[in-house]
């Protein structure tokens, strides 16, 4: 497994969703993935499933130097004391002394940004998380906290797949050495039935969707979180990591159209 190293943490490139699984699927899916060599785990306070995720953690005989757990702060809690209360509530849930990266889950247009980096950067100086970052965050809001605020931000996660045209943020990140962290990397199922992803899997006897997300893996700076509760679909994206795709496969990637967004909640900034 490649690893991005940003900040001071190594974040291993493939990693496990969370989103919209709790409970006992939560759990079990988080215990599966561990078993089988996921090393990164992603979840937000939002989700409803950091105890799910903390119980399978404490049940896990992985030790939690090789671990990479991500949570983050939801957008109606960017004030100081409500980032303060939702740090302590997320790391009780997970059971842990630390997390490797917290967060700013959605920008708020309200949000005092300085006092909000501030925060999170007492976090990391306490040690109680290792590294901070953002999600969500256009160009211009990333201006503001890595060239105004001087953030060290180790990440912007975003939707991020071979449908969605994200050439503009990613010039940004690598001329600043951010990394990108895909979430919804196989566009929530919609690969499945592209002919052309499915016909350059069959050359590489693989699924469409592995196509996909080693499309995104092959590139430089790109982390992706695909969420899988089901251990044959996470083995499936592990194993999509041994696909050899050549400039062939690359360019009709490149052709497909690419302006499928599936995550664009009315909080949403006005993407640029």
């Amino acid at each position: 497994m490649d690893h991005l190293k940003t900040r001071g943490i190594s974040m291993p490139k493939l990693g496990l969703g969370t989103f919209r699984m709790q409970g006992d699927v939560c759990r079990e899916a988080v215990e599966s993935a561990l078993s089988i060599g996921y090393r990164h785990i992603d979840t937000a306070e939002m989700y409803a499933n950091e105890e799910a995720i903390g119980a399978a953690l404490a049940a896990s005989s992985v030790p939690r130097g090789e671990l990479h757990v991500t949570t983050k702060v939801w957008h109606e809690n960017l004030s100081p004391d409500a980032i303060r209360r939702a740090f302590d509530a997320s790391l009780a849930k997970l059971r842990l002394d630390h997390v490797d990266l917290y967060l700013v889950h959605w920008p708020s247009r309200s949000a005092n940004w300085g006092a909000v980096f501030e925060t999170l950067m007492k976090l990391k100086e306490e040690g109680r998380t290792r590294a901070i970052g953002v999600a969500n965050f256009t160009t211009a809001l990333l201006k503001i906290a890595v060239e105004d605020i001087k953030a060290p931000i180790a990440c912007n996660q975003v939707e991020y797949h071979a449908m969605l045209d994200q050439s503009k943020l990613l010039a940004y990140l690598r001329a600043k050495s951010i990394p990108l962290v895909a979430y919804c990397p196989l566009a929530q199922g919609r690969f499945a039935s592209d002919p052309v992803l499915a016909e350059i899997g069959a050359k590489h006897n693989a699924s469409a969707a592995q196509v996909a997300l080693k499309w995104l893996l092959d590139q430089d700076g790109v982390a992706a979180i695909p969420k899988a509760s089901r251990r044959e679909s996470q083995q499936a994206n592990l194993d999509a990591l041994k696909i050899k795709l050549d400039d062939a496969d690359r360019k009709k990637i490149a052709a497909l159209p690419k302006d499928k967004r599936c995550v664009n909640p009315g909080f949403a900034p006005d993407w640029d």
